[in-house]
């Protein structure tokens, strides 16, 4: 059994939400609107403090296994899916204010409209996206990790905590075809091939 998250990660994982749901809800409508000094300024500084805080979280929550506080070993094919969809949360995460401080850059500039302006909002709005269905799955697999009890939810969610494993035998049979996808996944891995 891996150790579970500490307090200090716990807080840092969930005041960092209603951080990025400020950051989609405010966001702007029309590129015009950075027009307002005020309100440039406000955005310019929200995207560094929000880079910032991405960065620091990303820094001190990588000195955690994947699946902290774990009662059984897990499958590395579920690890590297786990990671994979961490380190593309973090990514899209990193993107959305870098694009963001890169619009209001060239916007400053005088470049409104182009190439590099269209590239940018590109980029931002696919990041914004594809954090959404980032976050959607890593929610999903967190309900799931409930489901079946095997302690990774208790040891980042403060309520609803697990007693054990689930002994449900449709939870089970579930968590059994999970595995076997995984062994078949990983036997066409080519480093299990050359094993």
């Amino acid at each position: 059994m891996s150790e579970p998250h500490s307090s200090l990660a716990k807080f840092i994982h969930w005041t960092f939400i209603p951080l990025y749901a400020y950051g989609i809800f405010k966001q702007l409508d029309d590129l015009s609107q950075l027009e307002d000094t005020g309100l440039l300024i406000f955005e310019v500084i929200f995207a560094a403090v929000f880079l910032l805080i991405v960065i620091l979280r990303f820094s001190y929550m990588k000195r955690y296994e994947t699946f902290a506080g774990a009662r059984d070993p897990i499958h590395h094919v579920h690890v590297f899916a786990a990671k994979a969809v961490h380190l593309s949360m973090y990514l899209c995460l990193i993107l959305l204010p870098l694009t963001g401080l890169v619009i209001a850059g060239l916007f400053v500039q005088g470049t409104k409209t182009g190439v590099l302006q269209d590239g940018a909002l590109a980029i931002h709005e696919l990041s914004a996206l594809m954090s959404y269905y980032l976050i959607g799955i890593h929610v999903l697999a967190a309900i799931y990790a409930r489901i079946k009890g095997d302690g990774v939810w208790s040891s980042m969610v403060p309520w609803l905590k697990e007693t054990g494993p689930n002994e449900n035998k449709y939870v089970q049979k579930i968590s059994k075809l999970e595995h076997q996808l995984y062994e078949k996944i990983s036997d066409l891995m080519p480093a299990k091939k050359a094993k």
